[in-house]
């Protein structure tokens, strides 16, 4: 099973793509952006920030699908 742990976010605050490494343990719902320095927090219904703003889903996600 291959599961990615580095994923490009996308801040909605300032559209800068940024690299970040996942948890694999725990989702996660804040996110300082490297940028403008707001944070994110997931779209209602998401668990995490990577799931609502990032090129792939969180690990635990990931597993879901497996």
């Amino acid at each position: 099973m291959n599961i990615k742990t580095r994923a490009k976010l996308i801040c909605p605050y300032c559209y800068k793509e940024q690299t970040a490494n996942m948890p694999t343990n725990a989702c996660q719902y804040f996110y300082k952006c490297l940028y403008c320095q707001k944070i994110m927090k997931p779209k209602e219904g998401d668990c995490c920030v990577f799931c609502s703003y990032a090129d792939t889903k969180c690990p635990s996600k990931q597993l879901e699908i497996l």
